[in-house]
């Protein structure tokens, strides 16, 4: 089986030794990812914008992999206070619309860093 490592490029990945995405034959893994840009700065402030960030970014990693997100089939989202789910939830019901892949929103006591609200997984079912 072939397997190709997709890397975002940050010191981070090459530290802890993971990949942004890897897509090992039909199926894709999208690690946890959180809203922050190539600078490793944090994108936005509410947890509405910063799931529409994180988002982009698993959408992008995707389509590095030769996946978009019409081939996901499952998301999980950690979130730092479930009572943003709403905001959450459109935010996500946005980027999938039709596709509606399985998905788990679960509460954590924290993330990487203080200002996170959000981070996500997400699993991609792609022709070999």
């Amino acid at each position: 089986m072939e397997r190709q490592l997709v890397a975002s490029g940050t010191d981070w990945e090459a530290h802890v030794g993971y990949s942004r995405a890897v897509r090992a034959g039909d199926q894709v893994h999208v690690s946890g990812t959180t809203p922050v840009d190539d600078a490793g700065e944090g994108i936005g402030e509410t947890p509405y914008e910063q799931t529409v960030a994180a988002l982009e970014i698993v959408e992008e990693a995707l389509d590095e992999a030769g996946a978009s997100l019409v081939d996901v089939v499952r998301t999980r989202l950690y979130v730092t206070d479930i009572d943003d789910y709403e905001a959450i939830g459109r935010a996500h019901g946005e980027f999938f619309g039709d596709v509606r892949p399985a998905t788990s929103m679960v509460e954590v006591s924290r993330l990487v860093r203080e200002e996170f609200r959000v981070e996500i997984e997400a699993t991609a079912l792609v022709d070999s």
